[in-house]
C-alpha cells in the first residue's frame, strides 16, 4: 500500500507540470521487491532521464550506477533502513540515513514522497494548499504501513483522515463505497482493516498496477471498475491466506512437541508469494514469537517476517545476512530472500539470534492497561474527550481500560463466519439496569462461560459503532479474565 500510495501521489503531481512523464512498478513475482534492472532498461528504452523510487532504492547501489551509466539518474525517496554505503543517485532522500538531519525519523514511503513534492512547490512557489489534496493518500500510506501515528505522522494523518472523509480522490471514493464505509466517519481503524487490504491485494494477487490505475482514476466509472477488480483480488487473497495458514498450523503442531523454539521458520515452495506476510502475521496470534514464512519464487527461496511487540526482527535478519541474496525492512516487518539450499542453515542461525537477544516476557502476548474504569464513567462527555487523542495508532493507541466484575445481560452471542466474536451486554451490579454494548473479537472460546451468567473482568477500549446511521458508544473487548469458581 505505502509504495502504490506514493507513486499515485508523486504521478499525479508531475503529470500535472510535466508531459512526458510515466510510473513502472516491478512484478513481484518476476522482478522481485524494489527497482529492478527491467524497470531501468524500460526507462532507457523510452528515453526517461530520471526515475524518482519510492518506498525502495535505498540498497539499490549497484542497479543505480547501472542507470547512471547509461544516462539515467535516480531520486530514491525510502524509508527502510541503509546499507553500509548509500546508493551514488542524484538525492537520496531517507530519514533513517545516519547522516540525515530532518528531525522526525518515521515517515512512511509515501510521506518521503509527499516531502518531495512539498519541496518542489517551495522552489516553484506552487502554494501549499495545493498539496492539501494528496493527504488522503499519504493517511493510507501512514495507517497500512503500521508507522508510529506521533509527531509529524500524526499531523499528516490528521489532516489526511480530513481528506478522506470530505473529498476523497475517486479511486478511494470508490474503495470507500465498495468496503461499506460510505456514511461513516473514516478513521485509522478503517483504512487498517478494509481499504488498505482492498489496496495491498492487487500486488499480492496479480500486479499493483492495477492498485496504482485505480488510485489514478479521474472519473467515478473507471474507478468503480477498477475498484470491482481490486475487491475480487481481495477475496481471492483471503481464500488462499486461510488456506496456506491452516497448511501451517499443520506442520507447526507437528514440530511444536516439547519445543523450547523462540522463533518460527517454515518453507513451502507451493505457497503463495503474495500472501506469506499475511500468514506470518497469522501465525503469531497462535504461536507468539518471531516468525518468518518462505516459498519459493525464481528459483530462490523468498518470503517475510514478522515480529512480537518490542523485539527488532530486521537487526536478527541481518546478522543472518551471510545466508541471504537481499533483505529489507522495519524492525516489525521485513522482507529477504535466500538459496533453498541456505533455508535449513537459517532457520538454524535465526532461532540461535533469536534465543539470545528475546526476552521471555516478549514471547507472551501482553495487553497494556492504561486505567481502571469504572462503567458509569462511560459517557458521551468522556468519549468526546477520549477522541481528541485520535488518530490512534503505534505508539499513540487508543487507551484500554480495565472494569472488574461485570457479566453480560443475557444477549450474549456469538457471530463470525466460524463463531469466533462475541457481541455482548456488559452490565455491572453498580447499574444492573443498564447495558453497554461490546464485541469481543476473537473471544468465542469465553461464549459458555459468559452465558452462564457468572462474572468477569474485561479490559476494553472505547469505539464508535455506527449502523444504519446511528452512531452509540461500544466496548472494543481486548482481553476477557474469568473470576474462577469457589
Amino acid at each position: 500500500v505505502d509504495g502504490t500510495t506514493s507513486v499515485a501521489l508523486m504521478y499525479s503531481f508531475l503529470k500535472k507540470f510535466y508531459t512526458n512523464i510515466d510510473f513502472y512498478l516491478p512484478d513481484r513475482y518476476s522482478e522481485g521487491y524494489g527497482i529492478s534492472v527491467q524497470g531501468i532498461n524500460y526507462a532507457i528504452e523510452k528515453d526517461f532521464k530520471l526515475i524518482i523510487a519510492l518506498d525502495c532504492g535505498i540498497k539499490a547501489n549497484e542497479k543505480v550506477e547501472y542507470a547512471r551509466q547509461n544516462g539515467v539518474d535516480f531520486i530514491i525517496c525510502d524509508h527502510h533502513y541503509p546499507g553500509s554505503e548509500i546508493p551514488k543517485a542524484t538525492a537520496v532522500l531517507d530519514p533513517k540515513r545516519p547522516d540525515c538531519s530532518y528531525p522526525f525519523k518515521e515517515l512512511s514511503g509515501c510521506g518521503v514522497g509527499f516531502k518531495l513534492i512539498q519541496a518542489y512547490s517551495q522552489k516553484n512557489n506552487i502554494p501549499f494548499d495545493q498539496l492539501i489534496e494528496y493527504l488522503d493518500l499519504v493517511v493510507v500510506s501512514i495507517a497500512s504501513d503500521i508507522v508510529p501515528i506521533v509527531d509529524e505522522n500524526r499531523i499528516l494523518a490528521h489532516y489526511g483522515l480530513l481528506q478522506i472523509n470530505q473529498k476523497p480522490c475517486e479511486g478511494l471514493k470508490s474503495i470507500i463505497q465498495i468496503s461499506g464505509l460510505t456514511g461513516k466517519s473514516i478513521a485509522i481503524e478503517d483504512i487498517v482493516f478494509k481499504i488498505g487490504p482492498r489496496i495491498n491485494a492487487a500486488g499480492r494477487m496479480e500486479s499493483a498496477h492495477k492498485a496504482v490505475e485505480l488510485l489514478l482514476a479521474v472519473t467515478a466509472a473507471k474507478a468503480k471498475t477498477s475498484a470491482n477488480s481490486v475487491d475480487d483480488f481481495n477475496d481471492a487473497r483471503k481464500n488462499i491466506d486461510r488456506s496456506i495458514t491452516q497448511d501451517a498450523l499443520r506442520m507447526l503442531s507437528g514440530q511444536m512437541k516439547d519445543s523450547k523454539q523462540k522463533s518460527t521458520v517454515l518453507y513451502n515452495s507451493k505457497w503463495h508469494k503474495g500472501v506469506v506476510g499475511i500468514v506470518a502475521s497469522r501465525l503469531i496470534e497462535t504461536y507468539y514469537r518471531p516468525t518468518v514464512v518462505l516459498t519459493a519464487s525464481n528459483g530462490m527461496a523468498t518470503g517475510s517476517a514478522r515480529s512480537v511487540t518490542g523485539y527488532d526482527i530486521y537487526q536478527a535478519i541481518e546478522k543472518c545476512s551471510d545466508l541471504l541474496e537481499n533483505f529489507g525492512g522495519h524492525m516489525y516487518a521485513a522482507g529477504l530472500t535466500m538459496k533453498i539450499d541456505n533455508v535449513d542453515k537459517f532457520k538454524a542461525r535465526f532461532e540461535q539470534i533469536v534465543s539470545e537477544t528475546i526476552l521471555d516476557e516478549q514471547l507472551i502476548p501482553q495487553v497494556e492497561i492504561d486505567s481502571e474504569l469504572k462503567l458509569s464513567e462511560i459517557t458521551p462527555k468522556f468519549f468526546r474527550i477520549l477522541k481528541q487523542f485520535q488518530p490512534f495508532g503505534p505508539e499513540n493507541m487508543a487507551p484500554v481500560f480495565l472494569t472488574e466484575n461485570v457479566s453480560d445481560n443475557g444477549e450474549a452471542r456469538a457471530v463470525g463466519t466460524s463463531k469466533e466474536h462475541l457481541k455482548l451486554g456488559i452490565i455491572h451490579e453498580e447499574e444492573p439496569f443498564k447495558a453497554y454494548p461490546a464485541i469481543a473479537f476473537q473471544q468465542g472460546d469465553f461464549y459458555d462461560y459468559i452465558r452462564s451468567g457468572d462474572s468477569f473482568d474485561i479490559c476494553y477500549s472505547i469505539d464508535e459503532n455506527n449502523f444504519r446511521n446511528k452512531s452509540t458508544i461500544q466496548l472494543n473487548i481486548k482481553d476477557i479474565k474469568i473470576n474462577k469458581r469457589d
